[in-house]
């Protein structure tokens, strides 16, 4: 069955702590050009995503997001240590700052360092990392086949509208054919007239010129030629 190179296919799924979401999308290209944006935190995804990917579709600019984030009630947070200390630093110094110029400042309490941006942070385990690339790598499948059905269904489409187009242009190709056979003789009239015309303004001209301009009418005259290649395109297609 044929397969159009654009297509579609989104899924979302859980397990181990984690949800998560997939977008698979393909456009047009002449060979097969796979482009994913996953987590790079999950050890072996990729490589494991790429071989299946590439064992399910030979052609298209194939591009795959996934985006992984934790469930509520399995999320752990810790300290980041480098911008809690960067973060305690510049305390001491504006509050430092503010009493060399005689200011007092209100105490700054932990509740207040802890919500500044970056001090605390979801923590990922490499054993949650493995457990959740298992459990992407085993639901992929079910994304990769809902997908290749969908390209099969639009190349399905797209395959009955080309014959249709190709049907029409055979039954057109053949009214033309019958159409030229009933102008013969017009033709043949034409000609002959137009021939007179060159021939009793031929006096003094080149004969060789009188000779190439009598081909040419001959030439324009005639459309066999058309019809036979367009019978041999709509045979090849």
């Amino acid at each position: 069955m044929l397969q159009s190179m654009t297509g579609f296919a989104g899924g979302k799924g859980e397990a181990e702590g984690y949800t998560w979401a997939w977008e698979l999308r393909s456009v047009n290209s002449k060979g097969l050009d796979l482009r994913f944006r996953v987590p790079d935190w999950i050890e072996g995804l990729e490589p494991q995503l790429r071989a299946a990917t590439s064992k399910a579709i030979s052609r298209g600019s194939v591009t795959l997001s996934l985006r992984v984030g934790r469930q509520e009630e399995a999320a752990s947070l810790a300290l980041n240590h480098a911008t809690l200390d960067t973060v305690l630093a510049a305390l001491a110094e504006v509050e430092q700052k503010a009493l060399d110029q005689g200011h007092t400042l209100s105490p700054s309490n932990a509740t207040d360092v802890l919500a500044v941006r970056g001090v605390l942070e979801a923590s990922n385990t490499d054993g949650d990392s493995e457990a959740l690339c298992k459990a992407l790598v085993k639901t992929y499948p079910d994304l990769l086949t809902s997908f290749v059905e969908m390209r099969q269904t639009e190349g399905g489409s797209l395959e009955a509208l080309l014959l249709d187009q190709i049907k029409e242009i055979a039954e057109l190709t053949e009214k033309a054919s019958v159409i030229a056979e009933g102008r013969k003789e017009g033709v043949a009239a034409n000609l002959r007239a137009n021939l007179q015309k060159v021939l009793d303004n031929s006096e003094g001209l080149d004969e060789a010129r009188i000779a190439q301009e009598l081909a040419m009418l001959a030439v324009k005259s005639d459309v066999t030629e058309e019809i036979d290649r367009l019978r041999a395109h709509v045979e090849a297609a």
